[in-house]
């Protein structure tokens, strides 16, 4: 249950047809997901981000105070126009649900109120990307597949956020990243991307190489070549990074039978297996390891060594997209729109 106003609304769209649930909020810090509570390691903490933030009920309070004025007229959104953030859930409503408790959570750490959202999770979507997965190993990369009905489902979804009252878009999922520019094409709305987001503050961080006179060396592990390139490789590259990628002897022989040993819920398998990966890149003198994958995290304890060195690239999505809504609230206080 979210602790503050919450709407959840379904939608008809021209033909009748009930839309996909959208869910839309202002929350505070009292929130139960029924997941476990966490926070990143502070040294996973490569970038601040400001946490105040307006007091929208004190607003309100004076607006009622103040007399002899016309009330604005009330938007045709759900929320505050141009302040909240849209999100489209991807594969795992689990990850999607992860990605919302740490928006809470962390814009509200020092007692404000959450940042405000709206989300449109949609299961059709999540079982096509879930078919999607299984078809990408049959046939070994994501490439070799047909995303035209999704892309054009996303950006159904993300037209949907827009007119719900969103003024900024993320997609808290690895694999929705791979179409993110096909997505984002003619949206006019900020569309955050969590390669980028994390290449920004990797670049921020000022890491040192391990060996002298080379660049930063990145790590990337996921279970799809085309997906560590296209969304992670590629952004770092133009920061400066040298990407370095598994082999295909680590990903046949250590990173699919990890996944695999996962689903057989052969987790201390799934655990060396991952362990193994991951040092494969640290011993080629890379300085930090992306987990480009929802399916890798959560493998390790939270007490592992090794998860100093890694990075979930969705978390460098939550700080982005906390620290663009601040600055937003932050702009319309001075402005007073």
């Amino acid at each position: 249950m979210l602790d503050g106003s919450l709407t959840l609304t379904m939608y008809l769209n021209a033909t009748g047809a009930t839309c996909s649930p959208l869910l839309a909020g202002k929350t505070n810090k009292r929130m139960s997901l029924c997941l476990a509570r966490s926070s990143p390691p502070e040294d996973l903490r490569l970038s601040s981000i400001s946490t105040s933030t307006t007091d929208e009920s004190l607003n309100i309070l004076e607006s009622r105070k103040s007399s002899g004025r016309k009330r604005s007229p009330r938007s045709n959104t759900l929320l505050s126009p141009g302040k909240t953030v849209g999100i489209i859930g991807g594969a795992s409503v689990f990850s999607t649900l992860v990605f919302l408790e740490k928006i809470v959570w962390w814009s509200s750490r020092d007692g404000e109120e959450a940042i405000p959202f709206v989300v449109c999770n949609d299961p059709q979507l999540s079982r096509e990307l879930a078919s999607l997965s299984t078809l990408r190993r049959d046939s070994n990369s994501i490439s070799d597949l047909n995303p035209i009905g999704i892309i054009e489902n996303l950006r159904g979804k993300r037209s949907f956020l827009k007119k719900a009252g969103a003024g900024c878009i993320v997609m808290p999922c690895h694999l929705l990243h791979v179409w993110h520019k096909e997505v984002a094409q003619g949206c006019k709305l900020p569309f955050l991307h969590a390669g980028e987001c994390l290449s920004w503050e990797l670049k921020r961080a000022n890491l040192k190489p391990l060996e002298a006179g080379s660049n930063v060396r990145v790590g990337i592990l996921g279970t799809d070549s085309i997906l560590m390139a296209r969304t992670y490789q590629e952004n770092l590259e133009r920061q400066g990074f040298e990407a370095v990628l598994p082999d295909k002897a680590t990903m046949e022989h250590l990173v699919i039978p990890a996944i695999e040993a996962l689903q057989r819920k052969d987790i201390e398998g799934a655990r060396n297996l991952l362990r193994i990966a991951i040092q494969d890149l640290l011993i080629r003198a890379v300085k930090v390891v992306i987990l480009a994958s929802d399916e890798m995290q959560g493998i390790l304890p939270r007490d592992d060594p090794l998860l100093k060195k890694c990075i979930d690239p969705m978390d460098s999505l939550v700080r982005s997209t906390i620290e663009w809504a601040k600055r937003k609230e932050k702009f319309h206080e001075e402005t007073g729109t």
